[in-house]
C-alpha cells in the first residue's frame, strides 16, 4: 500500500514524524540522573517512560541499596540501569539482540558502572533454569506486543527472595497472579499498564 506524503513547512511530514521518535532515554534518579542511554531503531523496542520509571521508584524507595536486581528484556537498559544508579549492589541486564547487548555494554563503561552486568541471553530460557531467590527485585517489560508478561511472570517468580518485588509492565494487567505472589501496587500511565507483585513471606515452621 503506498502512503500519500504531505508536505509540511516545506518538509516531507514522514521525514518529520521519523525524526520525533526518541533515539535516547534520560536517566531520572541516584548518581546517574540525566545521563542519556541510546534508543536503537529496533523492533517492539520502546523504553520505558519517564512518567512511569518515577512512580515505580517512588514505589520501591529511591535507596535501592545492597539490592540483587534482574532486568530480563533490558533493551535500551533505563529500568536497570535506574536501579543501579540507585545504589544496587548487582544488577544484571539480560537480552538477546547482539546488537542492543553491545550498546548496553558501551554504557555500561561510559558510566562505569561497576555493579552492573549484561548478558546475552533470551529471558525465558534462562530464567526457569537460573537458582532461586537470587533477587530483591525483578524487572519485566517484555516487548510490548509479544504477549510475553504472563509467561514472563510465571518464569521469574521463584527468582524473588521472600518479600522481594516484581515488576511487570505490559498492555493489559495480569489478572491470575504466579502462585506465592501477591499484589502490591498499580498503575496505568496511557497505553502502558504496570504492576508491582511482592513474593510473600513463607511462615518458619516450629518442629
Amino acid at each position: 500500500m503506498k502512503h500519500r506524503v504531505r508536505h509540511v513547512d516545506g518538509q516531507p511530514q514522514a521525514v518529520r514524524l521519523h525524526r520525533s521518535r526518541p533515539h535516547e532515554v534520560r536517566l531520572i534518579g541516584g548518581q546517574w540522573k540525566r545521563s542519556k542511554l541510546p534508543v536503537a531503531d529496533s523492533p517492539g523496542l520502546r523504553p520505558t517512560p519517564d512518567r512511569v520509571r518515577e512512580t515505580l521508584f517512588n514505589w520501591l524507595g529511591q535507596d535501592l541499596e545492597g539490592w540483587r536486581v534482574l532486568d530480563a528484556f533490558a533493551g535500551s537498559g533505563a529500568l536497570g540501569f535506574e536501579a543501579a544508579s540507585r545504589g544496587a549492589a548487582d544488577v544484571l541486564l539480560l537480552e538477546r539482540d547482539p546488537a542492543l547487548v553491545a550498546s548496553l555494554d558501551a554504557s555500561r563503561t561510559r558510566l562505569k558502572a561497576q555493579t552492573l552486568r549484561v548478558l546475552r541471553a533470551d529471558a525465558m530460557a534462562w530464567m526457569p533454569a537460573a537458582p532461586s531467590a537470587g533477587f530483591e527485585l525483578v524487572l519485566l517489560d517484555p516487548p510490548f506486543d509479544a504477549q510475553l508478561a504472563a509467561p514472563a511472570a510465571a518464569a521469574a517468580a521463584h527468582l524473588l527472595v521472600p518479600g522481594g518485588y516484581l515488576y511487570v509492565e505490559a498492555a493489559a494487567p495480569l489478572l491470575e497472579l504466579p502462585a506465592g505472589l501477591e499484589p502490591h501496587r498499580q498503575s496505568r500511565a496511557g497505553a502502558v499498564c504496570f504492576q508491582l507483585l511482592r513474593r510473600r513471606y513463607t511462615p518458619a515452621v516450629t518442629p
